[in-house]
């Protein structure tokens, strides 16, 4: 697969754009890409936050990519949008560089701008292995996927 563009600028809430590449200089990126307004995105909120938390003080990024604005990240995200790095994606510049057609998505980003794991829609059996691909690049413990109360796999909407 070919390298993201490097020039890609990402919108961190409440902080100062930056390119793929100046965010990926120093660590891996992982990402839950979810559009505030379906249901889908609502059902996995609290498991996606839960994953990311996993990896939060690990050696990468761990970070919601949302698809509006601040102000409807804030809204839809509640106390997520203070507890993990979040992304605006608004014009779905970064989840078409992905090559995300379907969310809720999760998403490994390697520092060679390439991406290392991808998973669409919510279905446990797809979302593990990125997640142990993950977990073993950065020498780090597997988030149990799925756990008791998490949703039962289905498909996700079309971005």
């Amino acid at each position: 697969m070919a390298p993201l563009p490097p020039d890609l600028v990402l919108h961190p809430l409440g902080g100062h754009d930056l390119t793929l590449a100046e965010q990926l200089k120093l660590f891996h990126v992982v990402v839950v890409v979810l559009d505030p307004f379906t249901h889908e995105s609502t059902w996995l909120l609290e498991t996606a936050g839960r994953i990311l938390e996993g990896f939060a003080d690990a050696d990468c990024r761990a970070a919601f990519v949302v698809t509006c604005d601040a102000e409807g990240a804030r809204s839809f995200l509640g106390p997520w949008a203070e507890r993990l790095m979040v992304f605006c994606d608004e014009d779905r510049s970064l989840t078409k560089a992905l090559g995300i057609t379907e969310v809720p998505a999760f998403v490994h980003l390697a520092m060679d701008l390439t991406i290392a794991g991808v998973a669409e829609g919510w279905d446990p059996e797809t979302w593990r292995p990125v997640a142990e691909n993950l977990a073993e690049t950065m020498s780090w413990s597997r988030p149990a996927i799925p756990r008791p109360g998490d949703p039962v796999p289905y498909a996700g909407t079309k971005v």
